[in-house]
Parts: C-alpha cells; structure tokens; sequence
C-alpha cells in the first residue's frame, strides 16, 4: 500500500486495521458516485473529469434588471420597479408544520440511487458510445386533466377538485408519446428521509389525439389518478436547479404524498413562498433546497392554486407577488404532434414549436401566458430566460418530451413582445445562449434576441386569393419586380413601403413584387441570404403585422408577392442554429459535406427527417402565414451537387459513387410537392445554373417539382452580346439565337436579377457600349427583345429607368436619375412594355409551348437583326344555338364549331448601329400589322425612326411565309407588330 492510498494513521510500525481499510473503500467509493452524478458543465479540453465535490451550487450574481415584469396570479405583470428594488438574498424558510427554521443548507444523507435518477443525468461517456444520441428520457408522468388547443384556445372549465382525497378520481392516461421511456421504478429504500413525494407513473388510459396539449395537470384545478410515489432525493432538486434536469415536473408543481399533497415551486431568490389554493385557504412553504425550491403540504389535492412569492426590497421590508405556477400545466404537444415531429411530417410545425401566446379559462378567471418549445434531441438540459425573468435562466428549466427531443414549458403571464432564449446544455456539456430556431420576431440586428408574438393583423385580400387559386401562371402574364427592401428607398418601414413601392410598382405595370430574402439575418451585407430565423421576417422594416400589411396592401392593388428563399446554407452565428445543441443537429456532420466553403457557411443535413420538417413546414409558413404567392429558391446548383465548389478529395460521393446529392434532391421534390398540394396557385422558382435535368418537370415523372427556373444561359448570352459593340456583334450571333434550342426544356423566368448590376459588373446601363444617346437606346432595345422573348420576366430595381451606378445595399436607388427625360424616358416604356404585355395574349398564353414561337429570320448576323413571331393560344369559336342556325340557313342544321387563329405578334429586333429602311420580312398573314411598340419613339428618347403606325403584308412569300412587308427598323431598337385580321 502506497502512502497516498493509506489512511492517514498508517506507520510502518502499527499496519492499518480491517476497519480503516473498509472505511478507505466506502470513502472512494462514495466518492467515485459523487463524480458521476455530477453534470458535464463547460469540461476543460482535457477532458479529465475530476470527483465533484456534493455542495451546493454557487450562487449566482444578479442579472441586470430589465424593464420587464413577472407575472401576478390573472396574468398581469409583477411590477419590474419593485422586484428590482429587492436584495436577492436567500432566506431561511419556516416549516409548516414546526416553528424551528429549517436551515436553506441543511444536510441530507445520500438517499439510494434509483431507475429515475441514473436515467436523468447526463453522461458523456455513455452519449459517445451511443453515437451522440442521448439515452432515454425521463417522461412527465402527470396525468391528463383538461387540455387546451395547442393554438391558443381556451381550455374547458376544469371540474374543482373533490374535497374529500379519499375519494377516488377518475383514471386518466399519461401525457406521453408512444416512444417514451418506460415508467420508472419505485424507489429503493434509503436511509435517509426522502425530500419529499411526487407523483409516479399514472395508470394506463386512453390519450388524447394532436390539438389536445396544454391545460391543467391534476392537482390544479383538474382530475387524474396517481400510482405510488417515487421519492424525490436531492439530487433531483439539484438537477433542477443546475438546470440538467430533464423532468422538472415530476418534481415541481402538485403531487400526492401519503395522506395529503405536497406542492413544490422553484423562486430563486425568494424570502417566503404561500400557496393559496382555490378557496382562499393559505399553505406556508419551507425552502428544501438553497436554490429556490419550496415546498408546502396540503391536507388535500390542491385546486386551481396560485404561489404568493415574497420578496425583500432595498428598505428592508418584502414586496409581495401572486403568481401562477408554471409546473401545474399539462404539455402543450399533443400525442399526435409528437408522433409527426418524431417522423417528419409535422406539416404545420410552426403551431407546436416556438413561443405561442396561449389563453386559459380556470375557476379563478382567464390565464394568458406563452407556451416555449424546441427541438434539442441532444441537450441534456434547456431553460427559457428572457425579460420575463430578468435574464437570469434560474426560474424555468423545461422538460423533455418522449424521445423526439422537444422541450417544453408554459409560461403564465409571459406578454407578447417579452424577448427571450434558450440556455442550452448540449451533449458536449456546455451551456449555450441559443435564439428559438422557431422565432417569429426578433429583435432589431446586431441585437439577436427572439421576440414573443402575436398576430392581429385582419387580412383584405380574399378576391386576390380566390384568383390566384386557379393557378396556371405558366400560361398567364407574370412580370416581376426585384427590390431589396432596405435600399429601394432607405429608411421606409415595411408599412410605408406598402404605399410608396405598391403604388410605383403598379404604375409600371408589374405583376408581380420579388423581394430578396425576409427572414431575418444577421448582417446586412449579406443581402439576407444568410438566414438565422426562419420563420421571422426581419424586424429592421417593422413587427411581423407590418410585413402582413404590405403583402396585403399589395395583394388589394393587384400584386403579387415573390420571396427569396435559402434553404441551401446558413450562417456559423454562435446563437444561432449551428451546433445547436452541443452536435450536428441542423447541419450534416461531416464538414465535406455539412459546410460551404465559398460562404463560410454551414449546409443542411436533407438526409434527416426533422430537418426536412423545419425546412418544409417554413415554405408552407410564408405561404399560409404571410399568403406568399411565390418562394424563389435560391443556389439549388449548391444543393443539387456534392462537389459544388470542391475540389478532388474535399467531397463525399453519394452511395452510387455519383456527385448528385440524393438526399437535396428528394427533400426539393417533397417542398415541391407539398406546396403545390396545399396551397394552390402559389408558384416556386429555381434559382438554377447548371443543365439538371427536370427541374420544372412534375415530381411524379421524376423532376424536381418547380413551376420555374431561372435562365441563367439566356441572361450570360444576351447580357455578353449586347455588351459588345455593334460592329463585333455579328461574330457573336448565335448568343442571341442559341437561347431557343433549350427554350421550351424548362418554364424560364429571364433574370436582369440583382446579381447582374454588383460587384464590378456595372449597371445594365454600363453594359452597354456608346455614348450616353446610345447606351439609353440600347437598354430600350433588349428590355423589349427581353419582354418579347419566351419566358416570364424579372427586373431588378432600378434597371426599371436604367440607373447609371452600379447597386449597392448601402444606399438608396439614384431617384435623382427621373428628372432626366432620358431616363424618365426609360420608365415609361417599361411601363408600356408592362401595359402591352399584359394586353397581348401572344405574349404568354403560349409561353410554355413551342407553338407559341417562330422564327422568321435567325440568320442575318451580318445585320444584327433577329425576327420572330410569338402567336397567342387559338380561339374556340362560338357555337350558334339551334335557333342562330336556322335563321342562318334553310336546312336548320347546326354548323360544326371550330377554332378561330389566336393573336400574331411580329417582333423585329436591330442591334445595329444604324437604321435599316425598307428591311423585308415575312409574316404568316396579309393585312395590316399595327405597330404597338417602337422602343426608338421620341417620347422614350430615341430617334422617332418607324412606320407612321403599322405595316400592310401583301401576298408576297418571304422567309418562307406567304406573305411579307418592308419595315423601318430603328437603330439599336426593337418593334412589335400585332396583326389586325
């Protein structure tokens, strides 16, 4: 026996005893239990983990107090001003039931472990053999009284408690999921008196289906059976108190012990704590553990009760709050909402996760609160903290729910617009401030606290929806606007923006609003495509409501609403999603694959189905929350690719030994798929640059499912060839022309998009070469061709009067450029681009189809010209009634009905330098061919080179067409034709 190891007696001369020896054993391994019932908090790299030493935990310092308020017994606040006058000192608390105070650090031999306890520490040697995954959790065995809607609706009037608690009540069924961990075995007999008694597992009943969460557990106003009770050791209240617990309520709120009750409530800081039943009747309660926990006994259940907290102030006296317990109340997830998150097909997740303002009817009167909840399958612990408790993340640790990883508490009298966070301790066993994932406001960047909500916006929009319902846009006139919201005029909130931008939006004749990403982001140079909340659009322009209003505004003046979506990465913010709790949980865990090296960015784990869930549940957000008609999903290329941006060895290949990320691919056709079925006439488009086969092809024939693509070779050939001067333009020729081989392989959306005019690449105005007369004339030119082209179009803010500079988000469009007639001259034929586009079916009726397009001369590089013809969708013609048809012919027969020609629309485009007179084209029909638009008139700016009005075909064959006329084709413009017959 070495020295160290020896009792401290021990001489060479006089050997230890038997006895000595054995108590040496006991002491090590008392001690060895100690260090494993201790949690993993913030461990040094090392990884060594020494003995803890059983002492209570350190207090902590007081937070700063905030202007927020706790809340009273009806919901209402606990004025802030007098709980931050209080000292937070702990005081002794006085036993009920002896007058003798009972010592906040009395000691308490070890009680035997048992089933419960072993399953409700954490243990990171066990989560590393598991993979990360943690062990089963503990579930809340309290019984189910009378749930509430999980969306916030009142709960049915509780049945009050029966005064006589030795009359049997009526078997419930557990709040529990199928998949929770088995109910927990009786305690073992300890030498130590227990702390006190909680509720064991209840008897097996019928649960209720999804809807019924939340509500009153029993002992508070509601009924339920109890089996035995399980005894509560210290090292469940120490669980509590450091925050590691994973069932707080099986200690917390009312449970039965022996011939009463016993109700527990955890005040950190608190000088005495009453329990005040339902009828009025007072119960004194003992602090049992120095970090807040009290406890009261009450000779039968209790009703609906509420906890008066005191307080000492600054002058010596107690500031009193009645207060509602948050521990008495049933889980706000139903089974069936577990089940659905536990299998990723929870479609309306955002109704379960977040925080939620939630309304209850109980004897005493409405209690209004938020419900908190998260997905954290990991984390061996989770507290909310926010205004509501001075940011302390002392008062209300939350419990986990069965095995799908979700955490839970109800809040009474939390407001709406309390910001708040998540502490969570993650597998790794350090405490993280993480933002909710599921926040539906926050606060204002840099500042990343989420904010509490509640909408009361009534929307005006039923007609615009009633006709978006029908769908079709493929075949119906779409025109988009692009705008970042913070630099189309600096300073607008999202209200005024819905006067302001609305009202310019349809003066020009748009159909339809894109707005770069919403949701919010952290950094604004990231133009919001680095995502950290999801479901909030961001505060910087307003509250959510504000956003309401000018979707809604919009809506009632005829516009759409397109948003950018990101679901391909997100950033590596601290607080934010990443490492959310202490693992890969959002973001695939190899980094050859759960990174983005070009973005410094995490990438999403498509393989795991509560991502998904997350992920697909947003796009049914913004449809059905916001009533988004369109998402525009942004860098698919990025998802669709394992080696995106990688090179040889930085990828994983997928199972076939392929570069195509199977898992991206089938989570876009389930977003696809699931959009469309449930919110019909909403459109999604792909922001695609690659030659991926079907991505606007239906998911059941195997495509991605998307109603557009982006043309991304359409915009590098036609932005290429228009960039150059017109005498280098005929070698270029077949940049204007190839676009039609592949035209009809997707349903294109042309983009001048905001990528276009940043970053060196100049405005579109700077694209093209000449003096100031000629670069005006050639931005009138191609926004015409462009127009006319097949293919819905999108134009980025500012092109829309051919801004000189090129976009920066920093500041505002240059609106100084409209008083320049030039200019102005720009916007307005846009806005008869828009105005003509929308008239001439031959524009979009056919869009999708190659009947829809002709050439009528590809070839004539040398000219710099290109000639086609758009026809609209053919006519049905009338049938005559029978008595039309025998008024109009002696034999009375009904003449057949058939089909009249849709519209013909010629378009004629000179990219030359120079007018060409008497240029000859051919066309499929004689007669007049009115000119409806001549991108050279005066009133734009141009030259007034045209046809005084139209041209007359005569039966001459030219190009292949029976009929043919000589045009005027002005320089560097572009004219459209459409037939009179």
């Amino acid at each position: 026996m070495t020295t160290s190891d020896s009792p401290g007696t021990e001489t060479p001369d006089a050997p230890a005893t038997k006895d000595e020896l054995q108590r040496v054993v006991e002491e090590r391994a008392a001690a060895a239990e100690a260090a494993e019932s201790e949690p993993i908090v913030n461990p040094s790299p090392a990884r060594k983990r020494a003995p803890a030493k059983k002492a209570p935990a350190a207090k902590k310092a007081p937070a700063k107090r905030t202007a927020a308020a706790v809340t009273d017994g009806d919901g209402a606040a606990e004025p802030a001003a007098a709980r931050k006058a209080a000292k937070r000192t702990t005081r002794k608390a006085t036993d009920p039931g002896d007058a003798t105070p009972v010592s906040a650090t009395r000691k308490r031999a070890p009680a035997k472990r048992t089933v419960a306890d072993n399953a409700a520490e954490p243990a990171a040697e066990v989560i590393a053999e598991q993979g990360g995954e943690t062990a089963a959790p503990v579930v809340a065995p309290a019984p189910i009284a009378e749930p509430g809607s999980p969306s916030g609706a009142p709960a049915s009037q509780p049945e009050p408690p029966d005064p006589d608690p030795a009359t049997p009540m009526t078997p419930q069924a557990p709040e529990e999921s199928p998949a929770d961990a088995p109910a927990e075995s009786p305690a073992e007999s300890s030498a130590a008196s227990p702390v006190g008694s909680s509720a064991g597992a209840p008897s097996a009943g019928t649960a209720p289906s999804a809807g019924d969460g939340g509500g009153l557990a029993s002992g508070a106003g509601g009924e339920g059976e109890h089996g035995a009770a399980d005894d509560v050791t210290e090292e469940d209240l120490r669980a509590i108190v450091d925050g590691w617990s994973r069932d707080p309520h099986r200690v917390l709120g009312a449970h039965p012990a022996g011939d009463g009750w016993l109700v527990r409530a955890l005040r950190p800081d608190a000088a005495a704590v009453v329990v005040v039943d339902e009828d009025d009747t007072r119960y004194d309660a003992r602090q049992i553990h120095p970090g807040g926990i009290f406890e009261a006994a009450l000779p039968q259940q209790p009703g609906d009760y509420r906890i008066e907290v005191g307080y000492t102030n600054g002058e010596g006296g107690t500031d009193t709050f009645t207060v509602d317990d948050p521990y008495r109340w049933l889980p706000t997830l139903g089974e069936i909402d577990q089940y659905l998150i536990g299998e990723g097909r929870h479609e309306r997740l955002w109704e379960v996760l977040g925080a939620h303002v939630r309304r209850y009817d109980t004897p005493r009167g409405p209690v209004e609160g938020v419900s908190f909840a998260v997905w954290a399958p990991n984390a061996q612990g989770v507290k909310v903290t926010g205004d509501f408790d001075y940011w302390e993340a002392r008062s209300y640790p939350m419990r986990q729910l069965g095995a799908i990883g979700v955490w839970e508490i109800y809040v009474p009298g939390v407001p709406a617009g309390s910001r708040y966070r998540f502490h969570v301790l993650g597998a790794d066993g350090v405490w993280r401030e993480k933002a909710d994932p599921m926040a539906f406001a926050t606060e204002v960047p840099p500042l990343n606290a989420s904010v509490v909500t509640e909408s009361t916006h009534e929307w005006n929009d039923d007609a615009w929806l009633a006709e978006r319902e029908r769908g079709a846009w493929h075949e119906r006139p779409m025109s988009v606007y692009e705008v970042h919201l913070g630099s189309w005029r600096q300073g607008l909130s999202y209200r005024e923006l819905a006067e302001e931008l609305v009202d310019y939006a349809v003066s020009a004749g748009f159909t339809h609003l894109e707005f770069l990403p919403v949701a919010e982001h952290p950094f604004g140079g990231s133009w919001g495509y680095q995502v950290t909340s999801y479901y909030a659009p961001t505060s910087r322009f307003g509250s959510p409501d504000d956003f309401r209003y000018l979707v809604d505004r919009a809506h009632q003046a005829g516009l759409g609403i397109i948003v950018d979506w990101v679901p391909a990465h997100f950033p590596k913010d601290e607080w934010a999603l990443g490492r959310f709790d202490g693992t890969a949980l959002y973001e695939h865990a190899d980094p050859r694959r759960g990174e983005q090296p070009d973005w410094g960015t995490f990438v999403f784990n498509f393989g795991r189905t509560e991502v998904r869930n997350f992920l697909v549940a947003n796009a049914l957000f913004w449809a059905q929350e916001f009533h988004i008609d369109g998402l525009r999903v942004d860098a698919v290329a990025s998802m669709l690719y394992l080696d995106y941006s990688r090179k040889d060895g930085e990828w994983v290949p997928n199972v076939h030994g392929g570069r195509e990320n199977l898992e991206a691919v089938s989570f876009l056709q389930e977003v696809n798929a699931t959009i469309y079925r449930e919110v019909p006439g909403v459109v999604t488009i792909a922001e695609e640059s690659t030659a991926w086969p079907g991505v606007t092809r239906p998911t059941h024939l195997g495509g991605l499912g998307f109603g557009f693509k982006w043309n991304m070779g359409w915009m590098h050939d036609s932005l290429g060839y228009v960039s150059r001067a017109p005498v280098h333009r005929s070698y270029h020729h077949n940049q204007l022309t190839f676009s039609m081989m592949y035209a009809y392989s997707e349903n294109y959306v042309l983009p001048i998009s905001h990528d276009e005019v940043v970053y060196g690449k100049g405005s579109l105005l700077r694209k093209m070469p000449g003096d100031r007369w000629q670069q005006l004339a050639g931005v009138r030119g191609y926004l015409a061709y462009m127009w006319a082209h097949p293919g819905k179009q999108l134009l980025f803010m500012g092109s829309e009067f051919a801004q000189d500079g090129e976009w920066a988000e920093s500041r505002s469009l240059d609106w100084w450029h409209l008083d320049d007639p030039a200019h102005r001259g720009v916007l307005e034929l846009v806005t008869d681009l828009n105005a003509r586009y929308r008239e001439t079916e031959a524009l979009w009726s056919l869009d999708v189809d190659p009947a829809g397009f002709q050439w009528i001369d590809a070839n004539d590089a040398s000219g710099n010209v290109i000639t086609f013809l758009r026809y609209g969708r053919p006519k049905v013609a009338d049938v005559p009634t029978p008595t039309e048809a025998a008024e109009a012919g002696a034999s009375g027969e009904t003449p057949e009905g058939g089909q009249t020609p849709g519209q013909a629309l010629a378009v004629v485009c000179n990219f030359s330098g120079s007018a060409h007179h008497g240029y000859r084209i051919g066309l499929p029909r004689g007669g007049r061919w009115r000119e409806v638009l001549n991108t050279d008139a005066e009133g734009y700016g141009g030259s007034g080179v045209g046809n005084y009005g139209g041209i007359d075909a005569v039966e001459e064959s030219w190009h292949g067409q029976p009929f043919s006329a000589t045009v005027s084709a002005p320089p560097l413009g572009t004219l459209w034709l459409l037939h009179e017959g």
